[in-house]
């Protein structure tokens, strides 16, 4: 057992655990500047997926309607 009074041990015992919550708040704020930037970037990323939806939409809208054109002109073609 150490020489050391009791009040001695605590203290710095308590030092210690001021420490490590300080180390533990800046961690925490670390993990929330993370949390913001994931934030951000799920925002980013449905922006692109509801862009790219639309070019979607409208590259299937122009394929059916060449599609029905080429299609109409060749029945017109054909029976006149």
């Amino acid at each position: 057992m150490s020489s050391m009074p009791l009040d001695v041990r605590m203290g710095r015992l308590e030092g210690a655990y001021e420490q490590i919550a300080k180390r533990l708040d800046t961690i925490e704020v670390r993990l929330d500047r993370i949390d913001t930037r994931f934030d951000r970037f799920d925002e980013k990323i449905d922006a692109l997926r509801s862009e790219m939806a639309g070019q979607f939409r409208w590259i299937v809208g122009t394929i059916f309607g060449t599609w029905v054109t080429t299609i109409l002109t060749i029945f017109f073609h054909h029976s006149g």
